[in-house]
């Protein structure tokens, strides 16, 4: 098995990247047809974007914990 310290590693590292495309990703689609919707749709797209990458990077945090001891 894999050391904790090695998966935070890892862990850190698969991050990094994630948000790094996710950003990309992200400002392609802020910068597309969202600019011609109205404030509240831009409020609310701007706002689900900026804390959409966190859900999939809750089960790589919850690997990098390591497994539960009892």
């Amino acid at each position: 098995t894999m050391s904790r310290r090695f998966r935070t590693f890892v862990g850190t590292v698969a991050i990094l990247v994630f948000v790094c495309i996710y950003a990309l990703v992200a400002m392609a689609l802020a910068d597309s047809r969202i600019v011609e919707a109205p404030k509240l749709i831009q409020t609310v797209v701007y706002l689900l974007l900026g804390v959409g990458w966190i859900l999939p990077i809750m089960p790589l945090i919850r690997w990098m914990e390591g497994p539960r001891r009892t």
